[in-house]
Formats: C-alpha cells, sequence, structure tokens
C-alpha cells in the first residue's frame, strides 16, 4: 500500500496491570462516577452501581475511558472502542511478563515464515 492509498485508521493496542491499592478508594471512585452521570437510567444505574460495588475489576473499567484518553490529542477522531478489565495473576519476575516481548499476531509471524 502507497503512502496515497494507506488507512487513516489505526489500532492502537495498550495492555496495563495495575496494583490496586485500596479496594475501597476504587469502588467509591467508580460508584461516585455512576451517580453522577445523568445520562444513566434508573436501571442502568442500578446494574452499575452493583456491578462496581461487587467487582474492583468492574469499578476500574468504569473509570477508565478511552475517550477521555484520547480527547485531548490533536487531529484525532476516536471512531470505535472496547476495553476490559478481570483479576489475574501477576508475577513480574515471570518472563510471561516480559515488557520486550515482540507483541506478534500468529498471522503476522506466519506472513514472515512464508
Amino acid at each position: 500500500m502507497s503512502t496515497s492509498e494507506t488507512s487513516q485508521f489505526i489500532r492502537l493496542r495498550v495492555e496495563l496491570v495495575v496494583e490496586v491499592e485500596s479496594d475501597d478508594a476504587l469502588t467509591k471512585a467508580a460508584r461516585d462516577r455512576v451517580e453522577a452521570d445523568a445520562d444513566l437510567a434508573a436501571d442502568e444505574r442500578t446494574h452499575a452501581e452493583s456491578a462496581v460495588t461487587q467487582d474492583t475489576a468492574e469499578a476500574l473499567a468504569y473509570l477508565v475511558d478511552p475517550f477521555d484518553l484520547l480527547s485531548e490529542v490533536p487531529g484525532v477522531d476516536l471512531a470505535q472502542a472496547s476495553w476490559s478489565s478481570e483479576h489475574i495473576d501477576y508475577d513480574p519476575d515471570s518472563p510471561d511478563w516480559d515488557l520486550d516481548e515482540d507483541d506478534v499476531d500468529e498471522d503476522e509471524e506466519d506472513d514472515r515464515v512464508g
């Protein structure tokens, strides 16, 4: 693809591992955000409050918003976003968590070999 044919869409993949130092603080912040959201219908509010109260991963996902992350980036309009969070077993000394590891999809790996 030449420069003039290059797509204007870019997929940005980010993986973060965070340590929750205070479940209570995280849950409170998420509940405060739910309460402040004037666009939530009553049934959605009830569901969101329940989710962020019962699961800190849900609370974190509710507080992290890709639209907020890119709102100040000039020349960029977020076309689509999805994100999730989950509890994981994390060992920073494990080679599975090597930050310098090349992130290559299997399809890309196959293309290199062939």
